[in-house]
């Protein structure tokens, strides 16, 4: 019988003062086999593990990783020795709404309070407090899933990327295979809320900090709003529009200039953007209707804490979620149309998309609602439909990894390389017909210098001057 061989652990910690990194890197080595477990300072962290043809090349290849944490600031250390750091969950109460039940067409039940939701004409995609990310299909079907690190704040599109904000201080593209670290965020920040607009992304968190960030992940500028608790946080080609506790302010894109401050006499829960308007729901009932220009528009009233909001094309209608279980339509000069009682939860986020209403909730529902004039008249005198009721698939999505597939095959994709600008790692296309001297929008965490990838379509960004990575990578050998 081969006697075991005993395993060559090597456990590091980067943790630094100002919070913007806390985390570990552990390397193991047993025979042939090595295996790499990483994430947040207390948490269990992902796990890749490879076989190697021989001992000697797992080890050569577990000294390359060492070697490459260590030139990143990483240090030997003990496991238990730094605890922790503790991420705020968004505090929410739902009671059960007293109204008529609205017409739910289906309900998907993802087992956990869920915030993120987005939807559009192929997909509609919910992510929840357990870090679970479902894609779905317009009969509530199941197309793909992801598991994250950690919770699920908002699920946010631009342009024909999908993101999603995770309470691990990171922001992770899910338009491939596996998701992709594209932003990091400091550690320490309570991330409550994010847009992205053209490869832009805005974070609003706990403290009433509002920060940009651009396509190669270089923070743009940071401003701290009048109030706390942001909630809200929309951007445009124009500026950013925030919403805190003491109402929403518009800051300029490019520098940070506010532009414009508007008080909300209660605290903003949730935000929704037009064309040309802003809204904002609040603690104190309302729904608040802002021109981008900051002038006062319509004000919506419903019976409670406004938890989300959401409009028909070009603000015909206005709906709300509210914290016992209750939506609500107006009309765009505030009238109140209807209110009816979701059933499943109170509605953290929703959307209206193509005569239906779209909510998740906290009970962790993704629902579909008829939004019919047919049904909701129907609704309001007792007749609803019986709701499909959907549940999760078992087993666990596809996590983020840095581990990438080889490949050899050039024929299709396009061709990047990552080269060294500084401290930077940067990329950049190498095929014909593109712009030599624009850098590429690629996840950082799978950036080595002087490797090549293939990309399945690289797109110019829309303001021009860069290139964004889209869907699948492979590495090329």
């Amino acid at each position: 019988m081969r006697e075991a061989v005993p395993e060559e652990k090597t456990y590091l910690e980067l943790s630094e003062a100002s919070g913007s990194s806390h985390k570990f890197y552990e390397v193991i080595v047993q025979d042939n086999q090595l295996t790499i477990r990483y994430g947040r300072i207390g948490d269990c962290g992902q796990t890749q593990t490879k076989a190697y043809p021989t001992s000697e090349k797992a080890k050569a290849e577990a000294s390359k990783k060492i070697k490459e944490k260590l030139n990143k600031g990483y240090e030997i250390a003990v496991m238990g020795v730094r605890q922790k750091r503790s991420v705020t969950r968004r505090q929410v109460s739902s009671t059960i709404s007293t109204a008529k039940q609205a017409p739910i067409i289906w309900k998907f039940a993802s087992s956990s309070a869920a915030f993120g939701i987005f939807i559009d004409a192929k997909r509609c995609w919910v992510g929840n407090q357990a870090g679970q990310v479902f894609s779905l299909n317009h009969q509530g079907q199941t197309i793909n899933r992801f598991k994250l690190p950690d919770g699920v704040k908002c699920l946010v599109a631009d342009d024909i990327w999908i993101y999603a904000g995770c309470d691990d201080g990171n922001v992770y593209d899910l338009t491939g295979k596996l998701p992709r670290l594209s932003y990091k965020i400091d550690e320490n920040v309570d991330i409550f809320w994010l847009d992205i607009k053209d490869g832009l992304l805005a974070v609003s968190d706990a403290n009433g900090g509002v920060t940009t960030i651009d396509h190669d992940d270089e923070s743009q500028w940071t401003r701290l709003s009048q109030g706390d608790s942001g909630w809200m946080v929309r951007c445009d080609q124009s500026g950013i529009y925030h919403g805190h506790s003491k109402g929403v302010t518009m800051y300029d894109r490019l520098e940070g200039r506010m532009l414009w401050h508007q008080k909300t006499q209660g605290s903003v829960l949730f935000g929704w953007q037009e064309a040309s308007t802003v809204y904002a729901g609040t603690s104190d009932h309302k729904v608040h209707c802002f021109n981008k220009n900051g002038e006062v528009g319509s004000v919506f009233k419903c019976d409670a804490s406004v938890y989300s909001c959401a409009t028909a094309l070009n603000g015909k209608y206005v709906f709300a979620g509210d914290n016992s279980s209750s939506i609500y339509c107006f009309d765009g000069l505030g009238e109140r149309l209807w209110k009816l009682s979701t059933g499943c939860g109170s509605a953290l986020s929703m959307q209206f998309f193509n005569n239906y209403i779209y909510i998740v909730t906290t009970d962790g529902y993704l629902a579909c609602i008829d939004a019919n004039e047919t049904a909701i008249r129907s609704a309001q005198t007792g007749t609803v439909p019986e709701a499909v009721i959907i549940k999760a698939p078992l087993g666990e999505g596809a996590a983020p990894s840095s581990v990438l597939e080889t490949t050899t095959n050039t024929s299709s994709g396009v061709i990047v390389e990552c080269f060294r600008e500084g401290s930077k790692l940067r990329v950049r296309v190498v095929c014909d017909g593109y712009n030599y001297s624009w850098k590429v929008q690629f996840p950082k965490d799978i950036r080595v210098e002087g490797a090549r990838y293939l990309v399945q379509e690289i797109r110019e960004s829309a303001s021009g001057g860069f290139y964004r990575a889209y869907g699948d990578i492979q590495k090329l050998v």
